[in-house]
């Protein structure tokens, strides 16, 4: 029977009793962690965004900075799944530490290359040395997506199962303090100090983190080899813990839609955006609109998700899908400000979400490899919608606006103003996103995840677990004694044996 054999796993086989030292010490390590990574976030975030700032103002290149925007989506979703191999097979405070120091060199490359060669050089768009200077700095921003992928484990590792929906609202938070800081000091760091300045105050910024992460302990064990996981990129081994999750694929392909049409948002909210101000009040209302990230991470990490965190997702969808209909059928600033604060609200629960259902349905083991998948298909999504839409909006929809016959029929909902073109687009977007989550409630695959997820054992952490010398080793032992015991038990008792003990880590579905 499920529920007996879920009794038997969580009695004998869940991970070992924290005490009230080991519960202090996880604490205290995933609050260190999530500093760190604030840093981490905010300084590779602040570079990326400077360099895109200081490559337009000294080129006013348009092709030039978007292609550095697409290059980095591009470079992420090329790099989130080698990432996840990596963040299961090695301790993740050794991986935090990796990534510190290979954007630290990449940096000082930069900044080396900076001092060597005159600006006009590294400015030259059809020299080889821009490629080369935009390339280091991009990359090592990219790494930090390696960090990103070990703290979504580390929830896992260091917070008690019915706080990770919290967690993670405080890893949503840290996100949107992250671009909030970067999209304000960024421009202001070109500005008053230049590009120089700007490459040293990163450089220090990565230097602290790697400093500070070498006084952080996570209580973690060595991770134990995957025989069947031999190449850099386990493919196989993330299909094989997502199909062993019923539902998990199509929540990936769902987030991976969603991110398809928040690229329509993406590569329209500029050009409305400075329809409606001047370049210097668009970044002043950009950056308020961003706080709408930390109210969102702050809520989740206030309230949690509820008991479904799936239905929380398909319902927080729904109600972007109908924002991003409505907060431009006026050419009325308050009415985008407000709204684009709201969406960006909503941004952190549905992260949140889908973050807490993979850590509680995928073996702790594979959960870098599954969040590298996930990170992979999502972070291709939004820039390949940009490039589609960009064109689709510029050449058709936008000029079709203009038209006395798309003025008249669409004036009665969208209203007079010079971009009613890119109104239209985000209506229609928000419409296919609110049908899509609709349609997501009554598929099979909702009913398996979230039946899952409500059925899903405790993670048992194993050797992977909290290291806290011989007291936890032994505790573990017992665990393992107990469940022998309990076996031999229960073969003594012959008939009274329904079924074979569930696999650790397995969710009853694939015992």
């Amino acid at each position: 029977m499920p529920g007996a054999g879920i009794q038997h796993f969580r009695m004998s086989a869940a991970p070992p009793t924290l005490g009230p030292m080991d519960r202090t010490a996880a604490k205290t390590a995933f609050a260190n962690v999530l500093v760190n990574t604030l840093i981490a976030n905010v300084t590779t975030s602040f570079l990326w965004f400077a360099l895109t700032f200081w490559v337009y103002i000294e080129t006013q290149s348009v092709l030039a900075t978007g292609i550095i925007g697409g290059a980095y989506m591009l470079l992420i979703a090329f790099f989130a799944m080698i990432f996840g191999t990596i963040v299961d097979r090695n301790r993740k405070h050794t991986v935090m530490l990796l990534s510190s120091v290979i954007s630290a060199v990449a940096f000082l490359i930069a900044g080396a290359l900076y001092v060597w060669q005159q600006e006009a050089a590294l400015l030259d768009l059809g020299g080889p040395w821009f490629w080369l200077f935009s390339a280091i700095i991009l990359f090592g921003g990219v790494i930090e997506q390696l960090r990103n992928i070990a703290l979504s484990t580390t929830v896992t590792l260091l917070v008690p199962e019915e706080r990770r929906a919290n967690a993670n609202g405080l890893v949503g938070t840290v996100q949107g303090l992250a671009f909030l800081v970067t999209s304000v000091f960024s421009g202001l760091s070109i500005g008053f100090l230049g590009m120089g300045w700007t490459l040293a105050i990163a450089i220090g910024a990565m230097v602290l983190t790697f400093v500070h992460l070498l006084f952080i302990r996570i209580p973690e064990g060595a991770p134990k080899p995957d025989p069947d996981a031999k190449s850099a990129l386990d493919f196989r081994g993330s299909v094989t813990a997502i199909r062993l999750a019923p539902g998990l694929f199509a929540l990936i392909i769902f987030s991976t839609f969603n991110n398809l049409i928040g690229g329509v948002y993406m590569a329209l909210m500029d050009p409305y955006g400075l329809t409606l101000f001047d370049a210097q009040m668009w970044g002043f209302a950009l950056a308020f609109a961003s706080t709408g990230f930390l109210i969102g991470g702050g809520l989740v990490a206030k309230f949690g998700l509820g008991p479904k965190p799936m239905r929380t997702l398909l319902l927080v969808v729904i109600a972007m899908g109908i924002l991003g209909s409505v907060f431009m059928l006026r050419e009325w600033w308050p009415l985008y400000v407000i709204g684009m604060w709201v969406y960006m609200a909503l941004v952190p629960p549905v992260e949140a979400a889908e973050q807490t259902i993979i850590q509680k349905v995928v073996r702790y083991d594979r959960q870098g490899r599954v969040f590298g998948v996930a990170a992979a298909m999502e972070a291709a999504a939004a820039p390949v919608t940009a490039f589609l839409i960009a064109p689709i909006a510029e050449f058709l929809i936008i000029p079709y606006m203009k038209t006395d016959a798309g003025q008249r029929r669409w004036e009665w909902l969208l209203g007079e103003g010079e971009a009613r073109g890119i109104a239209l687009i985000c209506l229609f977007a928000g419409i296919i996103m609110v049908i899509a989550a609709t349609l997501a409630f009554f598929t099979k695959s909702y009913r398996q995840l979230t039946e899952l997820y409500a059925n899903a054992p405790e993670q048992d952490l194993g050797e992977n677990g909290r290291e806290n010398g011989g007291e936890n080793e032994g505790a573990a032992e017992s665990g393992d004694v107990g469940e022998s015991g309990t076996r031999n038990e229960r073969a003594e008792r012959g008939s009274e044996v329904e079924a074979p003990p569930p696999l650790r880590g397995l969710p009853p579905e694939v015992r």
